[in-house]
This record gives C-alpha cells, structure tokens and sequence, in this order.
C-alpha cells in the first residue's frame, strides 16, 4: 500500500495518457498541464508525441525502469508529469506508480486503451474478450487461455512477437486460428491485416502492435480444462508425479485463494504446483526438488502450462527452506519421511496455512498418523482403481493407495 503518511495536500504527480494521435487526443487540461510541468516523465515516443507542448525538462526512461520511479519519487510535492499509453493503470505506469503514491497525491488524465481501441476496431465486446499482456513477458502465458471460441487480445513486446505467437499457436495444435494483427492504433500509420496463424506471412510488423486471436482448435490442440485433475499425458514425467485423481483431490484440500504462495516439497514433476498456479494470474508457487534433472522437467512443464512464473529451488527440504516466503500452503507429496522434514514445514507455515501431506509408503503413513493423533486435522484413505482387460474380460486394478493429512495451523 502506499505510504499515506506522506500524502500531499493536494496533487504533486500527474499521469496523462496519449494516443498515437499526440496532441489531438488531448484535451486542453491535459495540454496546459504538460506545457507546466518543469519535468516530464516518459518514453522517447511520449516526448516526441507532445514535444511542441513541452517546455520542461524531458526525462525518458531509465533501465533499470526503478531508476526513473526513485527519481520520480525524489520530487515529491513538486509538479510532475508523468506519460503513458493509452490508459496508464491498465498494464501501465500508473499501475507501478500507485503502489508509491497515495491517490490524493496524483491525477490521472487517461486515454482510450490499446484494448478500447483494438475492441472498436473488430467489433469485439471487451467483457468478452481476454486481455493479456505479453509485453516484456513469455508467450507462453497465453497457453490456458487457448480455449476453442475464445477471442484473445494480447499486447505485444515487437515487431517479432506477431510471428512468434503465430508459431507457438501452430506448434500447440490451434493454426487454424485467425489472427490479426493491429499496428500503431489511432496513429496515421494505423494498419489492420488478417491471416491463419499457420498461414503467417506478414512483413514489415510496425513495433507497435497488439494481435487479436479468435482461436480454432484442431484436433489434438493441447487445451487445458478448467479444472484440477488434468490429464497425466499433459505432463513431462519420469513417474514421478501426483497421478490425475490424486492430483485433484489434493488441489481440493489445499484450498487455494487469491493471492496465496504454496510450497511444494519433493515437486516430481511439478503437477501440483503448476495446478495451484493455474487456479488464478494471482497464485504463487516454489516446487522444491532435489533432483536436477526434475528440477530442469519443472520448468519445462511450467512453460508449456502456460505459468513460466512457477519457482523452481534444488535442493533438500529442510535444508532450503530458510530463504524462503512464508507459506500459505504446503504440499508434500515426495520424500518427506527424512527425519525433520515434517516438523520444519510444520514450524515454517504461518497460522491460518493449510498443510496437505500423501503417504503410500508404511514410513510416512505411520508419521502421519502420529502427527495426526498429536496435532488433529483430518486423515483420511484413497483407493482408486482402473478398469482393465483381464484376458478376454474386464477386471478392476488397484492403485496404490494413498493416505493424506490435512491440517490448519492455528
């Protein structure tokens, strides 16, 4: 939250959104305030956009982006003007800026969305459409998302990316897909063009661009369901990996909510973390895994689910769990019957997390019932089995079965 301790009596800070239309777009406030400003914050695009307004000091960008939120935050209680895209508390500036500074301390003049516009120009209801942004971040996040029907619209980081989302939509079983490229909206050089993701043959991509995707699944594409339990086969694995049912039964006790961290300890292949992660854009997760090779297949996995974010700690619980965020939630699912480990994730959780412990080894299925009989929560037993063919007939085959612990920390 932003330190209102500090707050101004009245707004410092000024954050005005332009489109590629520069001054027309603006309104006379917005134009006076810039004209103002002692300092103007933004892109070198910004500034040039408005460069006949300006009679301040222009300041672009630094990299590391902080650099300029610090020199930003050093003028506090002079005027500011910050500029931005579009509207700059959708994926925006004003998003980074408004966890520094209290409301009261700024105003904010907007400017219609590259998503606005992107709607207006296909005729596509914004409440309908999914919007991403892929700015700066990896493709891959559009991966749950590609569901038959659904209608994406995703900023993009270049002139590249286009291309680069046309080839992971083929690769993934949905070039069927149509997709649309919209470069420099509202600019003189606004251009819209059309093709099938497999078919992708466009050249001379303006940088300044977002694609629109009506997706069409071909048979095979790799479509994520909605719900926990998703198929083994989805995933890379060795084995070693919370089978299907088990999965979502255990996703079902550990009860994610918005926001929370999970632990996952001897991750295998990094099933539940990735589910966690895929309940919600706000879900976090730390697959612990002392195994390089699976550590490598985490990764890999989380990529293709569509949550590169997942991360990934080799090494040995209880060894690598200092350095760790305090968990909302934790996972064993792998080892965990090495003396220490249970009572180290015991004492680590905050109060209020949930820990979810699976046993099919006799070991851990006796420090289970022991923990049980000592702290409470809930035990119970899963028997699962498979119908398969028994010489000519069908018969039932067993899966191991698996005892599970559950437990709030009071």
């Amino acid at each position: 939250m932003p330190d209102i301790s500090c707050a101004s009596e009245k707004p410092w800070l000024t954050i005005i959104g332009i489109g590629e239309n520069g001054p027309d777009g603006l309104g006379e406030e917005a134009k006076r305030l810039i004209a103002a400003a002692p300092v103007v914050f933004g892109g070198a695009r910004h500034h040039a956009l408005v460069a006949d307004l300006i009679a301040g000091e222009c300041r672009a960008w630094d990299s590391p982006f902080e650099h300029s939120i610090e020199a930003i935050m050093s003028r506090r209680g002079s005027p500011v003007v910050v500029l931005a895209s579009g509207d700059p508390f959708l994926y925006g500036v004003g998003a980074t800026l408004s966890r520094r500074v209290d409301p009261s301390e700024m105003r904010t003049i907007p400017a219609p969305s590259s998503f606005s516009l992107a709607a207006s120009r296909l005729g596509w209801p914004l409440q309908e459409t999914t919007c991403l942004s892929l700015h700066g971040r990896p493709l891959d996040l559009v991966r749950p998302h590609l569901h038959h029907g659904r209608r994406i619209v995703a900023l993009t980081s270049d002139a590249d990316t286009p291309g680069q989302l046309a080839a992971l939509l083929s690769a993934t079983g949905f070039g069927q897909s149509q997709l649309s490229v919209l470069e420099a909206l509202g600019g003189e050089g606004e251009r819209l063009r059309h093709c099938r993701a497999d078919g992708f043959r466009l050249t001379d991509v303006d940088p300044l661009n977002l694609c629109a995707i009506t997706v069409i699944a071909g048979e095979g594409a790799r479509t994520l369901p909605f719900t926990t339990g998703l198929d083994d086969a989805l995933f890379e694995h060795d084995g070693q990996i919370t089978k299907q049912d088990i999965r979502a039964i255990t996703l079902s006790a550990l009860a994610p909510r918005h926001g929370e961290l999970l632990w996952d300890i001897g991750a295998g292949s990094g099933s539940i973390g990735i589910e966690w992660m895929l309940c919600d854009p706000s879900m976090r997760a730390i697959a612990i895994e002392q195994s390089a090779d699976r550590a490598l297949r985490i990764a890999r996995n989380a990529m293709a689910f569509g949550v590169p974010g997942l991360a990934v700690v080799e090494g040995i619980a209880p060894n690598v769990l200092g350095a760790l965020p305090e968990p909302d939630a934790i996972f064993i699912g792998g080892g965990g019957s090495e003396g220490g480990v249970l009572s180290a994730l015991i004492s680590g959780l905050k109060r209020g997390g949930r820990l979810v412990a699976n046993a099919v080894t006799l070991e851990m299925e006796a420090k289970l019932i022991a923990v049980y009989d000592e702290l409470g929560g809930s035990l119970r037993r899963i028997e699962i089995g498979q119908a398969t063919p028994i010489g000519g007939m069908t018969g039932w085959r067993p899966a191991m079965p698996v005892t599970q612990w559950r437990w709030t920390k009071n």
